[in-house]
C-alpha cells in the first residue's frame, strides 16, 4: 500500500493532506513539512497489530485488523 502526504496552503497557513483528511493547520510551509515527513515515518515503523476504525471520503465505516508487519510505503509530495 502507497500512502502520500500532500503538502498545502489550508486554512490560513499550511497543512498536509492524506487521502482527503487534512492534518492541523502550521505557521509555515517548512513546520508542515516537517511534519509530514515525521508522521510518514512514522506510519512505516513496525508495531504492534491493531483493530483500527475509519471514516471513508463517502462517511461510511470500516473496522479492520492491521498486522504489525503491514505497513504502507509513504512519500511526500510537496508542489
Amino acid at each position: 500500500m502507497q500512502v502520500t502526504y500532500h503538502i498545502a496552503k489550508h486554512d490560513g497557513g499550511w497543512a498536509y493532506q492524506v487521502g482527503g483528511a487534512w492534518s492541523e493547520s502550521f505557521s509555515s510551509h517548512e513546520r508542515a513539512l516537517s511534519a509530514a515527513k515525521s508522521a510518514a515515518l512514522r506510519q512505516e515503523l513496525p508495531g504492534n497489530g491493531a483493530e483500527i476504525l475509519y471514516q471513508d471520503t463517502d462517511g461510511h465505516w470500516h473496522q479492520e485488523y492491521v498486522s504489525p508487519n503491514e505497513r504502507p510505503r509513504t512519500e511526500v509530495v510537496d508542489r
